[in-house]
């Protein structure tokens, strides 16, 4: 039997992943609209007050993603503790928590990047350089290690669906 705890933490959990992932979906959609396909290059065509909103909704979306990260990271840990789930016996769920957790310093790092084109886009200027700059930095960061890390979190879903690496309890517990 689930604890209260385990039950709300793993809602908040769901609830907060959605938006987090969602959030990544469509900021990588808005993101790669300013580009030539396949490159890292801006279209020439793009207007520049069309380009700075695009970049507002960037920093933006950034934060949402932010916050809904945080939550999910913290929600996890919660669950982890209180589930009756072990991962001893629940491969899955070990599988699931290494392919999440291991991926926070990249997410950090990213977080960092995000924050400064928030901080751009409220406090700094609207040199449409820095951000250009910036966003390009982003995409470029760590050498796709953020391309992984987003195929890892799908590949948890699919983890928790099917529960693979599951030992049967044995009858001398």
């Amino acid at each position: 039997m689930e604890s209260r705890i385990a039950k709300a933490s793993f809602a908040i959990l769901c609830v907060a992943a959605i938006c987090w992932l969602g959030g990544i979906n469509i900021r990588a959609m808005v993101g790669f609209n300013l580009l030539e396909p396949g490159t890292l290059e801006f279209k020439p065509n793009i207007h520049p007050y069309v380009e700075r909103t695009v970049f507002g909704l960037l920093a933006q979306s950034s934060s949402v993603i932010a916050i809904a990260y945080v939550i999910v990271w913290a929600a996890g840990i919660v669950f982890l503790k209180s589930t009756s789930l072990q991962m001893r016996t629940d491969g899955w769920l070990m599988m699931s928590a290494i392919l999440f957790y291991m991926f926070t310093p990249v997410e950090i790092y990213t977080f960092v990047l995000d924050a400064r084109m928030w901080w751009l886009d409220h406090i700094g200027s609207n040199d449409l350089v820095e951000f250009r700059k910036l966003f390009i930095h982003r995409l470029a960061a760590l050498a796709g290690v953020p391309m992984i890390a987003l195929l890892s979190y799908y590949t948890i879903i699919v983890i928790a669906a099917m529960r693979p690496m599951r030992r049967p309890p044995s009858p001398l517990n």
